[in-house]
């Protein structure tokens, strides 16, 4: 019997997915099973395989890897370069790398005791918006059960490397559902309600679906420049309150302070990325970690105006009813397809409370296109 894809009903996009009979761990598909599971990927955008808690870190970095026959299988290289921990980077305590497997990150919440695949005494972070809005919540509002998205973002270096295709995410202990948290939009007062710890997703397909006529015109003929180093160049600044881009005020690290940079290594990224399997464009931009806007007319958006410009068509889709927030059950193995959706850390943890994950993704051997016709090529074959 072959897996089967079961759609969410409570989201606009997202599936779960049931392996075959006498199959516990996915990496072992056949080729037929996996070239579905490959498939549902890319129609559906985030997949969810229940009860995987002791899926082995090399299971999941072998499926993750298997994902994209770009990737270099030898396991030297995967994206996570000397800066990732650089102390400026605001990624620098997002997790720690299994030592045998170190293209597995562990990520999550409280201090855990040496032994969990030979890392010694860990103590993990969940990222927080306390750390890099602008402005933050007050006491009185996390205690009425009030959060944030952390950022928004899609998985990537940005620098020198081409974004990964999916990110394999393992729940392995998760918070109790019981604590209910909500985020508030300021600008429209709507909210949204979801456990703590939520993952939050958004379609980069219903992102540019949604685009008025005009916009998606605009919008294809975009290329989005991202800064060298990206994480540090933004790391003495502080993002929007919704987590979509950073505030302008000058705070960037200056180009002549990073570490050094090449000219040949910046990325520069199509604004909308088609799909090789559905043909569908998805709008897909880290409008954290923005530099520049290059339109095919010649014009340049520079950093300020590139920020407003990305809020601007960006925005409209973090609004709660094209949101999936994931709530995490143990033993959750969430696939999404990275060149596909934009996700988000939410919550807060009081002290005491703890929480433990896997996550696995590797750069691409391919920078991601976005070929106008492609998308008209595979509909109508």
């Amino acid at each position: 019997m072959p897996i089967t894809v079961n759609p969410l009903k409570e989201a606009l996009f997202g599936a779960t997915i049931t392996l075959p009979e006498g199959v516990t761990d996915p990496s072992t598909l056949n080729d037929a099973d996996f070239k579905e599971l490959h498939d549902a990927l890319h129609r559906y955008s985030v997949l969810v395989i229940p009860g995987q808690k002791d899926l082995a870190p090399h299971s999941q970095w072998k499926l993750t890897a298997r994902l994209d026959p770009s990737t270099d299988k030898s396991g030297k290289s995967y994206g996570h370069g000397k800066e990732f921990r650089h102390a400026q980077s605001v990624l620098r305590k997002d997790g720690t790398s299994i030592p045998d497997q170190p293209q597995v990150q562990v990520l999550g919440q409280g201090k855990w005791p040496a032994g969990h695949h030979g890392l010694g005494d860990i103590e993990l972070t969940h990222p927080t918006h306390f750390t890099f809005h602008k402005t933050t919540l007050s006491d009185q509002e996390v205690a009425e059960g009030k959060t944030r998205f952390y950022r928004w973002h899609i998985d990537s270096a940005l620098y020198g490397l081409s974004p990964p295709v999916a990110t394999t995410l393992l729940g392995i202990h998760v918070p109790p559902h019981e604590k209910e948290l909500k985020i508030v939009y300021e600008d429209t007062k709507e909210e949204l309600p979801l456990t703590q710890g939520a993952t939050a997703f958004v379609s980069g397909k219903v992102a540019f679906d949604r685009l008025s006529p005009e916009d998606k015109e605009l919008a294809l003929n975009t290329t989005v420049v991202y800064a060298p180093h990206p994480y540090i160049f933004i790391g003495p600044a502080k993002a929007t309150s919704d987590g979509l881009t950073m505030v302008s005020e000058g705070q960037e690290m200056p180009l002549d302070e990073l570490p050094e940079w090449e000219e040949e290594k910046i990325k520069r990224l199509p604004l909308v990325w088609t799909n090789p399997v559905t043909g569908d464009h998805h709008l897909q931009a880290h409008a954290c970690c923005v530099w520049k806007l290059e339109r095919s007319n010649g014009e340049v958006l520079e950093l300020e105006q590139a920020r407003n410009e990305l809020y601007r068509i960006m925005r409209p889709a973090i609004s709660p009813k094209y949101v999936y927030a994931h709530s995490w059950t143990e033993g959750d193995l969430v696939i999404f397809h990275n060149r596909g959706v934009w996700h988000a850390v939410t919550g807060q943890f009081a002290p005491g409370e703890k929480r433990l994950m896997h996550q696995c993704n590797i750069a691409s051997g391919y920078d991601p296109v976005c070929v106008k016709e492609a998308s008209k090529e595979v509909k109508n074959s």
